[in-house]
């Protein structure tokens, strides 16, 4: 009899270890299934800069869609060897907001439009787009005040671009930057041209490589197409500073459809 009691007080060592397992295999296989949902379907980013300002903002948190363009390396974590090209490409158009990434060191993400398909010559010429010798088609809208980050604002002159049917704002700091008059550059077979909505805040295709910026796309380095801003803060918001999560709220900016 005491044989029995003492049985049923001692604890069950394999019910135990059973239990460990169950949970250990529980956890895998979310991670399993969340690292398949997000190389498949959708993948989570959160918008570090001003550069496709006045569509998206530094602390928009986007969903993009990974499905859009097909899939590469670098559609997975680190972008492993497994993959040579696009499995089930479809080509990008012109005016998507897309994901890829950076060709210098094919790990940082970056986010432009797209604005030139293989062939396309693209020129700027005072601030204005040409997209094979004719003027991009855009409309004046009315400027803003902007706080430059330096201390004081400025005017800013924003335009209603439209491009292939798809219309969208941008914003314009004049027509004498730097970037505001160049050479016509000639998307090669397999690129893509990107450039920022910011026009003089952006670092993108007009500006090539070697001088910190990013140069032609390989088609190979689309993550995904932009689809919709789900959540927004603004940077000044961190997560150890929970009332910030509250106050530096965008709620103007959730679930915003991107064009």
């Amino acid at each position: 009899m005491s044989e029995n009691v003492q049985s049923a007080h001692s604890p069950d060592k394999s019910g135990a270890a059973n239990e460990v397992v169950e949970i250990v295999k529980t956890v895998v296989y979310a991670l399993l299934i969340a690292l398949f949902l997000r190389v498949i379907f959708f993948q989570p980013f959160t918008i570090p800069s001003a550069s496709m300002e006045p569509n998206l903002y530094e602390g928009d948190y986007i969903i993009v869609s990974k499905w859009s363009y097909g899939y590469s390396k670098h559609s997975v974590p680190f972008s492993p060897p497994i993959l040579e090209g696009r499995l089930f490409e479809q080509k990008p158009h012109r005016g998507d907001i897309v994901v890829f990434k950076l060709p210098s060191d094919n790990r940082t993400d970056y986010i432009k439009r797209v604005i030139g398909l293989p062939g396309d010559r693209i020129q700027m010429r005072r601030g204005l787009l040409y997209l094979n010798g004719q003027p991009v088609k855009r409309e004046p809208m009315s400027p803003v005040k902007m706080d430059t980050g330096y201390g004081f604002v400025r005017e800013v002159a924003r335009y209603r671009e439209t491009i292939d049917g798809k219309s969208y704002v941008t914003q314009d700091f004049g027509t004498d930057g730097d970037l505001d008059n160049t050479d016509v550059y000639v998307v090669p077979e397999g690129h893509y041209f990107m450039m920022g909505d910011n026009r003089d805040n952006s670092s993108d295709s007009r500006v090539p490589p070697g001088a910190g910026g990013v140069g032609y796309v390989p088609a190979e380095n689309l993550v995904g197409k932009a689809r919709i801003i789900m959540l927004s803060w603004k940077p000044e918001a961190s997560i150890f500073k929970p009332w910030t999560w509250v106050l530096d709220a965008r709620p103007g900016r959730f679930f915003n459809i991107l064009q």
